[in-house]
């Protein structure tokens, strides 16, 4: 005989379940399958299976979840199991499948023995697998979910929900490197609507409140994505609709006009071409960690990747839009400049802190790699890019991606862990990021002139020590971080959409 007992909750993905009388054991019986309705506003669990269920209920009390008491978080949960399934072997397999309501139906249509769905759901998924041409391409497509009567990409699994910076950065790979023209579509306009004063929220909360506009950069991801999406478009012969690409192109004036105008937290076109941003305690780019409300990274001024997204999006934009010729001039002016630090051989990584005309901070970090050939647009000469990557390779690569911060630094941070201050302490202070390592590849190549050996080269060197990494963690996907200390252990999210997204970018696009 076999015995299964199903152990159920009803929870918030960042919230622990604990006994309480308002469970619902309780099932509703249904000639072909049991179903469950723990909470009220919480899916409804359908169950079916070739078994008996007896109906037992029970609470498991105080189950330990290690990972999150490593991490100083709640780890102790109740866990709520309302009977047994049982089978005896001797009549053949036994076949048991769950589905969460609202997705249960096409899951678990009706009056289907569960033997036959069994099967039926196995041939789909294996046809559905050997539709994708690599186990990178598969993992791809986790990420890309509905979103209203749209789609979106969550930026990673299991706490992330969908990231405006995350959606258009891991877009470009998920969908644009493989060619899924539609999703792309789909998922670009879908967010077009949610523009407000030039902005696109940085994430939409889990709840139902209003979005948040916490994020200087994930509008100008937007921008490239839109253009990267054009020529995707172009290149695998998809027609783009002129009113899908006047919603596209109505969407980047809309942020391109109101960076220029000013918008929130600070963020202005300046006299010299170039984005001004920040307010204090608000971290506003990619580097976003808090402690008590205390910015670890803030980088209020003009940071460097801001600064070469914003002339990025005015280059892409220029030739529909002659309005920002002079304002690109400018700012490609102001940009070589200001931002070449001759002592360091790079670039600072912010000018003008805190607002503070002719001030920098010269962090050796890996947001000069935008720059530096990581964007269509390079913004300095080739001299110094080659000098400047030849920095970046030797102070901040990893096999797994570049560090955040390089080791030498003040406030260097080589292993992420400990508690919630600790970790968000050591977020963007040493550890390896690996979505940075495409756009960091793509400088490197263009640096040696491209060709099919220097291609090659790039790819035994970086790409091939990553696909390694698909074995280590969450098993067929690539890890939000790594520590910056060897053996650079991967930590954070395992499931991360752009560390995934841009993995098949540098394997489709750039090293094609």
């Amino acid at each position: 005989m076999l015995s299964v007992r199903p152990f159920l909750s009803g929870r918030d993905y960042h919230s622990l379940h604990h006994e309480n009388n308002a469970f619902r054991f309780e099932p509703e019986r249904r000639p072909d399958r049991i179903v469950w309705h723990p909470y009220d506003g919480v899916p409804a669990i359908h169950a079916v299976s070739n078994g008996e269920y007896r109906h037992q209920p029970e609470w498991y009390r105080r189950f330990r979840y290690d990972e999150e008491r490593a991490r100083g978080l709640n780890a102790s949960e109740d866990l709520a199991s309302p009977g047994v399934f049982r089978w005896n072997l001797a009549d053949g397999d036994a076949s048991l499948i769950f589905a969460a309501a609202p997705d249960a139906a096409a899951a678990i249509p009706p009056g289907v023995a569960a033997g036959e769905l069994v099967a039926t759901l196995h041939a789909s998924e294996r046809k559905r697998r050997e539709a994708f041409s690599s186990p990178l391409e598969r993992a791809a497509d986790a990420y890309i979910v509905t979103r209203g009567s749209g789609k979106t990409i969550v930026a990673g699994y299991p706490w992330f929900t969908d990231w405006g910076r995350d959606t258009f950065i891991a877009l470009r790979g998920v969908c644009l490197a493989t060619d899924r023209i539609a999703d792309a579509r789909t998922i670009l306009l879908e967010w077009t609507g949610a523009i407000s004063k030039g902005m696109l929220p940085n994430r939409f909360p889990d709840h139902g409140e209003a979005p948040e506009f916490n994020s200087v950069d994930a509008s100008l991801w937007f921008v490239i994505a839109v253009y990267d999406f054009f020529a995707a478009a172009a290149r695998c012969r998809v027609d783009v609709s002129h009113s899908d690409r006047g919603a596209l192109e109505e969407a980047v004036d809309g942020v391109l006009s109101g960076y220029a105008g000013g918008t929130r937290y600070g963020i202005q076109l300046d006299e010299d071409g170039l984005i001004g941003a920040g307010v204090l305690d608000m971290p506003l780019t990619w580097m976003d960690a808090q402690v008590d409300n205390r910015a670890i990274t803030p980088r209020i001024g003009k940071p460097v990747e801001v600064e070469a997204l914003w002339l990025n999006a005015l280059s892409l934009a220029s030739p529909r839009s002659p309005q920002w010729n002079a304002v690109l001039a400018r700012g490609k002016a102001a940009f070589q400049q200001r931002f070449w630090n001759e002592p360091a051989g790079a670039l600072h990584d912010v000018v003008d802190v805190d607002h503070r005309p002719g001030t920098v901070d010269s962090s050796f970090r890996p947001n000069q790699i935008f720059a530096l050939g990581g964007l269509p647009v390079v913004l300095v000469s080739h001299e110094q890019a080659a000098t400047a990557l030849a920095a970046v390779e030797a102070r901040l690569w990893t096999p797994l991606g570049l560090r955040s911060l390089a080791p030498d630094e003040p406030g260097y941070i080589g292993h992420y862990g400990g508690g919630v201050l600790e970790r968000d302490g050591a977020y963007h202070q040493g550890a390896v990021w690996p979505w940075l390592l495409t756009s960091f590849v793509d400088a490197w190549v263009r640096v040696r002139g491209g060709g099919p050996a220097i291609v090659e080269q790039a790819r035994e060197r970086f790409l091939t020590p990553l696909l390694r990494h698909l074995d280590e963690a969450g098993l067929g996907h690539i890890s939000e971080i790594a520590d910056g200390d060897p053996p650079h252990t991967p930590n954070g999210c395992p499931f991360q959409a752009w560390s995934v997204g841009e993995a098949l970018r540098l394997d489709r696009i750039v090293l094609r």
